[in-house]
């Protein structure tokens, strides 16, 4: 069992304020939804990168560097491709080259291209860097510090391993060098978990916090980036600045003791959602997702309704077949503010100069264009 401690004792003051008085609740208005094209532009230029990445590290760990294409048509599914194994290669093909090996009778094959390949071993250098492998190994322990058990199942890690930054092979060639932060658990009988060793007071404090030091006797407020053209209700407004000054508790005490649907709990909700958001690297997350780990931290329908209640805080985007919250703080224009090292790789100059890339359909194929649609019809 992972030995730490969450602070639960707040300050007299505090105390008196949420026992004390009365406590609001959200005002009865309605919070429009306006479409931010910067926003979503940020979320649909990184339209297929999961999944590039996903095939690509599926290529690179074969023996050969190369797979057959019936073999990945068969990941359709576990790497949601929006279509076919094949139409997809055909859409990249500055990155994936499909080709037919001499042996004979051979099933076409797929691998990298030169471009991509040279990519991958700059994104490898970062990833398995000393420096780097600190870093994630921080960002993930934070993360398990914002569950109230220390631990979450493996197969929810591994669904937030992109927006992490986490090697895909994160279980092998991360975890190892960390036996102090990070040890393998039983959630249940069929389950495996990561947990915390201990609890890391150094790593307790959120970005917001960090950003507002040394401001003594200032409410911490959350940046509010509303764009142009929306107008909040004057009760919203109103509403929204009173909500600021209340007073913020940090997303790695436990705030579970007030009662969910006040001002001062929701304050409490969008402080963890907001460090989440930071965890991530892209400062993006799928909507589904997020609130599915709402569900594991125990919020329950509280991240859903804190999206709403907060649309200068956070933007939902539409693009790429699903919904994509997005940190406004993070982002100017359609570009982030700090990119981390692995950012630089995926975007702009590297994976998405690539993705962007039109190349003629005789080059992709290699003069094996109708043995390919023959032997993957349908995959």
């Amino acid at each position: 069992m992972a030995l730490f401690t969450r602070s639960t004792i707040l300050n007299n003051h505090l105390y008196i304020r949420f026992y004390g008085q009365p406590v609001r609740t959200f005002v009865d208005a309605r919070v429009k939804w306006v479409r931010d094209p910067y926003f979503d532009f940020a979320v649909e230029k990184e339209k297929n990168l999961n999944q590039i990445i996903s095939l690509k590290n599926l290529i690179i760990s074969q023996p050969s560097k190369t797979t057959p294409l019936s073999t990945i048509s068969a990941y359709k599914t576990t790497f949601n491709l929006p279509t076919t194994a094949l139409n997809f290669f055909q859409k990249y093909p500055s990155l994936f080259q499909i080709f037919q090996p001499s042996k004979p009778s051979s099933l076409p094959h797929v691998k990298l291209t030169p471009q991509a390949l040279t990519i991958h071993n700059e994104e490898s250098r970062i990833l398995y860097s000393t420096s780097y492998k600190k870093d994630v190994a921080e960002r993930l322990t934070k993360l398990l510090m914002l569950t109230r058990a220390g631990k979450l199942p493996l197969n929810i890690i591994d669904l937030f391993r992109f927006d992490l930054g986490l090697p895909h092979d994160f279980i092998l060639t991360l975890l190892p060098d960390f036996p102090d932060y990070f040890q393998i658990c039983n959630m249940n009988s069929n389950m495996f978990g990561l947990e915390l060793v201990m609890w890391r007071a150094n790593l307790a404090t959120s970005d917001l916090q960090k950003n507002s030091a040394g401001k003594k006797g200032i409410p911490i407020k959350f940046p509010i980036n509303l764009p142009n053209g929306f107008d909040l209700e004057k009760k919203v407004r109103i509403w929204m600045h009173e909500w600021q000054n209340l007073p913020y508790i940090s997303p790695y005490q436990d705030g579970f003791f007030l009662s969910p649907n006040t001002d001062q709990a929701e304050k409490y909700t969008v402080a963890v959602l907001h460090e989440l958001m930071h965890l991530f690297i892209s400062k993006k997350i799928e909507k589904e997702n997020m609130l599915m780990l709402g569900d594991y931290l125990g919020f329950g329908p509280r991240f859903k309704r804190a999206l709403v209640h907060h649309p200068g805080i956070f933007y939902v985007s539409n693009k790429i077949r699903t919904q994509t919250v997005v940190l406004r703080e993070s982002f100017k224009k359609d570009m982030l503010v700090e990119r981390p090292l692995l950012m630089g790789i995926r975007y702009p100059y590297r994976y998405f100069h690539l993705m962007n890339q039109k190349v003629k359909a005789k080059r992709l194929f290699n003069g094996v264009n109708k043995r390919v649609s023959g032997y993957v019809k349908g995959g």
